[in-house]
């Protein structure tokens, strides 16, 4: 864990500063609303082996009056449009969230213009196996040239080697029922 936070400060230092927002100093209603995941880098083990088949993913986000993050989400797995609710429970350290019974274990936003697009890092655990991710948000279904290169930033900062990048295939038709 102690790695992975000093992976992300590296990182942090990497990107110019009125680009990277920590969640800590983000106001969570303005991540609210429906999101696109456009690019995704992963260590999950077969992700670089898969990427080309994965589509657009859909992503709505709500608050709880608990200040909790909902988010329902939809991905295309296996030939079926696959929608999931998820509750990340705000930790006592600034807006970062997590639900270790689900296997999130740290959800935090690394960057944003609070308009356009968000780069999300997740740290996950299924199955014996930990990994982590980061996500392009993007509030249309293309995204801007200043948000894939932040993106493509974080990505590299964080270790992510090419193969574990992908840009995800141009179809929303699984993305929309999130929405």
């Amino acid at each position: 864990m102690r790695a992975v936070l000093r992976a992300v400060l590296l990182a942090l230092l990497s990107v110019p500063r009125t680009q990277a927002v920590w969640l800590g100093r983000l106001d969570p209603k303005q991540l609210l609303g429906s999101w696109y995941v456009l690019a995704v880098a992963s260590g999950e083990k077969g992700f670089a082996l898969e990427k080309a088949t994965k589509n657009i993913e859909g992503v709505m986000v709500t608050l709880t009056p608990e200040n909790n993050l909902k988010m329902l989400s939809s991905r295309h797995r296996l030939e079926r449009c696959d929608v999931n609710v998820v509750e990340l429970l705000r930790q006592s350290s600034g807006w970062v969230f997590e639900n270790p019974s689900l296997g999130v274990l740290d959800y935090r936003v690394l960057g944003t213009n609070f308009r356009d697009y968000a780069i999300v890092f997740t740290q996950l655990e299924f199955k014996d196996e930990a990994f982590n991710t980061v996500e392009l948000y993007s509030r249309t279904e293309l995204a801007s040239q200043e948000a894939l290169r932040l993106f493509a930033r974080w990505s590299k900062g964080l270790g992510f080697l090419s193969q574990q990048q992908a840009t995800l295939q141009p179809d929303p038709t699984c993305a929309h029922k999130a929405f």
